[in-house]
């Protein structure tokens, strides 16, 4: 089965990144994930040649957006700032050609109902103007979080659903984070398709930690905790396009893809 297997590279020449590992798309971040600074395009051509680039090489783009987004949370000083934050990330994932924003769902503080933050979602989507697919991922840690156990990802889609702009809302799935966040591999997949009715991505990444340890370490293929036949079988189940943020360039990047095509 020829499914498109790409890596997460940094964003300075995508393109290259991209022909450097044999890869049919690539994701990166636009700009520093651990600040509120809004987006930073650093190819040298700008955006929209960036873009026409990607097209001409037959290359799939996609944006993650910074860590620090937390659109669930009640505090308005985190919620208020990642929503704008949110807003300039699918602006320019859209100028470069994105295929899609990656956002982690977020978390909400200890003594809050997770409805809150579930309906902060809803006004989240509502408030956002998505220019490109907006796919949230599942998270590894984190007892408050949106998007580790199941239900709560039932609870963000449920709320999300009445959202206008509810349709370009799609799901990533992380191999580490369903490992690391207690979600048994053998049946992730159709767990989540039922909740959320889509895979648009799979983040295809070992674990260095052990299952439902709520730590989000990756590792290459075959050097993790993660059984080899799962992390095939939940690419193969998903039938979605594959970024491996594994660590490492090019080369290790390339040997993933080989690793995991032997097994698919």
């Amino acid at each position: 089965m020829a499914v498109a297997i790409g890596a997460h590279v940094d964003q300075t020449d995508p393109v290259a990144e991209a022909t450097a590992r044999g890869a049919s798309l690539v994701q990166f971040f636009l700009g520093d994930p651990q600040s509120y600074k809004g987006p930073v395009v650093t190819y040298a051509d700008g955006a929209a040649a960036l873009k026409g680039r990607a097209e001409q090489a037959g290359v799939d783009l996609y944006v993650h957006a910074p860590y620090i987004i937390n659109v669930a949370t009640t505090n308005n000083r985190i919620r208020i700032p990642s929503r704008k934050l949110l807003q300039q990330h699918m602006d320019t994932a859209a100028e470069v050609g994105a295929k899609g924003l990656i956002v982690h769902g977020g978390h909400v503080n200890k003594d809050d109902d997770p409805a809150k933050g579930f309906d902060n979602w809803r006004k989240a989507i509502e408030a956002t103007d998505i220019k490109v697919p907006l796919l949230i991922e599942n998270t590894a840690g984190g007892d408050n979080a949106m998007a580790r156990y199941l239900d709560r990802i039932a609870g963000v889609w449920e709320a999300i659903s009445t959202a206008e702009g509810a349709e370009n809302v799609g799901f990533c799935l992380d191999t580490c984070h369903a490992h690391a966040g207690g979600n048994p591999l053998e049946t992730v997949v159709e767990d989540v398709r039922k909740i959320t009715g889509r895979i648009d991505l799979v983040h295809c990444n070992d674990s260095r930690d052990e299952f439902d340890s709520g730590a989000d370490r990756h590792a290459n293929f075959g050097a993790g905790r993660i059984d080899p036949d799962l992390l095939a079988g939940v690419v193969r189940d998903a039938g979605a396009p594959v970024i491996c943020e594994t660590p490492g360039g090019a080369e290790q990047h390339a040997s993933d893809f080989a690793w995991l095509r032997e097994r698919l």
